[in-house]
């Protein structure tokens, strides 16, 4: 490449021709210098293109690396998707999206959520164990006055305050009855979803017992009349492109929760995705499949969004179910005991994984214990989000688990403490004096797990039982002889089908997991589980789901005064209901006794 008038004969070099082309000819003395020169040329090459890596100030051993610019975050969060019910843990299911995602990501497999909807999204959105926002008792109803905490700050708010523009698609389930109430009150710019726990898929009715029934579906703070018609998973689907669509992946990073409504019932799938799955017999269980197939399209086309639209390399994908499945409508949570709405495993125990081009060790499964509060301060400070005002957070920055494969933080787990589930059996006798075990609480600290109360149903339930009704009911696993039990200790990790109680054999481990109860329920704050407010009829309030309660009326003390269900809801008198009642529970115990 040299030019041809150039000449290095004072350098050793001797110029030849060679017909129609110049060459030169090194001169042995000098071929040994010119060699040693060259490579102290490419070792200072080296040197200085590897200074960064050598400075002081980069992450020394020990340090977690996090990504330079805010990422891109989607949380998707299904309902009552069991353990059972995804292709890596199931043969019945296909999700080819769902797992290819995972196996290039983080599985997370010691991954726990709280057994019902809106008390796994309030951990979610504010960090804190229900205990701390007052949302102890089951969910919060249509017609009820109470919503998350409006003191306190939630995620997409932080997120915002980190520069974020945030959007929520779906399920809200966290209260309404006011407009402070609303989600896009609460953090998100935008909100296209329902608002209670349980909506048809196409018409977008839902009910409050089998008479009070209102639209709901919402744009925004207005109510989205005319976009009825469409299955609810396409239809947040092409709300979540259209948002990757006009938005520019370089001028501000991304939160998008997608909060699916599936696969909670009714279960309405399209007829052509039930055809796959025609081979099961368990017709709940075939049209349950088609609606994790419909899911595992819509993270497809989620995710072709991103790369299409420029954002995955610099995204997060967050994806997790909000509690256990319900076996009786085709949901599994095999081999786990128990179902949803329990504190068993099945019921808490919960699928996900976390994908991103970001993380440093992929590919791999994490058995590290996780818990869905733990999402609040991972993904603030993954933003660059400020956490010196968030104090009393019971969530853990768990990004260093996920990406760098390291310990967790967390080392137990308030399941929840609920007073005002009480069962007849239990005592502070049965609970040496340190609690109550009549309370409904769990509470899983390292290896151990203990329960005292009603725990809710304890059955296994493996799949593909009860193709019809009652005939099938009784081809389960029953726990029989627990009858009168208020306390259950097991060591999950060696036992994690709870089938092996240690209550007799380990009084000392009870003793301490019953005073770290004792110790949490001492920063309880009162339950809020307000009676039905009348004025929340949706037909005295244009035929849909709305705020009732105006901005200047002020707030209801409902501190001791609670929710009962025999005197909020009008029942039709039966001549033979304590008659059915009385042979139900007869069968019941005689079938028991023969399995």
């Amino acid at each position: 490449s040299l030019g041809r008038n150039f000449l290095f004969e004072p350098f050793g070099l001797k110029r030849f021709v060679l017909t129609d082309r110049v060459g030169w000819r090194v001169s042995p003395s000098i071929g040994m210098s010119l060699l040693a020169g060259l490579c102290l040329i490419s070792l200072l090459d080296f040197t200085l293109g590897s200074w960064p890596y050598l400075k002081p100030n980069q992450v020394k051993e020990g340090q977690t690396k996090r990504p330079k610019k805010p990422p891109h975050i989607i949380f998707i969060l299904t309902d009552d998707q069991g353990y059972n019910d995804i292709g890596y843990h199931s043969t019945d299911l296909r999700t080819p999206t769902l797992d290819r995602l995972a196996a290039e990501g983080v599985r997370l497999e010691n991954y726990y959520v709280q057994p019902l909807c809106t008390p796994s999204r309030s951990q979610l959105i504010t960090g804190r164990y229900q205990i701390h926002t007052g949302l102890q008792h089951s969910i919060i109803r249509p017609r009820q006055p109470s919503c998350l905490p409006r003191n306190l700050v939630t995620l997409p708010q932080r997120l915002q305050e980190a520069g974020y523009s945030t959007h929520m698609v779906g399920k809200w389930h966290l209260g309404f009855y006011r407009k402070d109430c609303l989600p896009t009150r609460r953090g998100f710019h935008t909100y296209f979803g329902s608002l209670t726990g349980s909506v048809d898929y196409y018409t977008y009715g839902s009910c409050d017992g089998k008479s009070l029934c209102g639209f709901d579906l919402h744009d925004g703070e207005s109510v989205a009349w005319g976009r009825a018609g469409k299955y609810s998973t396409h239809l947040y689907t092409q709300r979540v492109r259209k948002i990757l669509a006009t938005h520019h992946p370089d001028h501000q990073p991304l939160f998008i929760f997608v909060s699916l409504q599936a696969v909670h019932t009714p279960l309405k799938p399209p007829k052509s995705y039930i055809y796959p799955y025609r081979s099961m017999g368990n017709v709940p269980r075939r049209k349950y499949a088609a609606m994790v197939s419909i899911v595992d399209e819509a993270v497809h086309n989620i995710t072709y969004a991103l790369r299409k639209y420029g954002y995955y390399r610099n995204s997060v994908i967050i994806f997790s179910s909000d509690n256990g499945a319900q076996p009786f409508t085709g949901g599994s949570n095999w081999p786990l005991r128990g179902r949803k709405g329990t504190y068993w495993e099945g019921g808490i125990r919960a699928v996900g994984f976390i994908h991103s081009p970001l993380l440093r060790h992929k590919q791999r499964v994490s058995k590290a214990l996780l818990h869905i509060t733990d999402w609040y301060p991972t993904l603030v400070r993954l933003a660059g989000g400020n956490m010196s005002q968030d104090q009393g957070l019971d969530g853990y920055d768990i990004w260093p688990v996920l990406s760098e494969n390291k310990e967790s933080p967390r080392l137990e787990i308030l399941h929840n403490i609920d007073p005002l589930h009480r069962q007849r059996l239990g005592s502070w006798k049965a609970g040496y004096g340190l609690w109550d075990t009549a309370v409904q609480a769990s509470i899983r600290v390292g290896d151990w797990k203990l329960l005292t109360g009603d725990p809710g149903h304890g059955d296994w339930v493996p799949p593909q039982v009860l193709t019809n009704f009652p005939g099938g009911w009784w081809n389960l696993e029953r726990r029989t002889g627990e009858e009168s039990k208020s306390v259950w200790l097991f060591n999950i990790t060696a036992d994690p089908c709870e089938r092996n109680d240690l209550t007799a054999q380990r009084p000392e481990v009870v003793r301490k997991l019953l005073a770290r109860l004792a110790s949490y329920n001492q920063t309880a704050i009162p339950v809020c589980y307000p009676p039905d407010d009348p004025r929340a009829n949706p037909d005295v309030n244009g035929g849909a789901w709305v705020p009732w309660v105006g901005d200047e009326e002020q707030e209801g003390n409902w501190i001791g005064i609670y929710y009962k269900r025999g005197r909020n809801r009008k029942r039709k008198k039966c001549r033979f209901c304590k008659m059915r009642s009385f042979f139900k529970k007869l069968n019941s115990r005689i079938m028991s006794n023969r399995i």
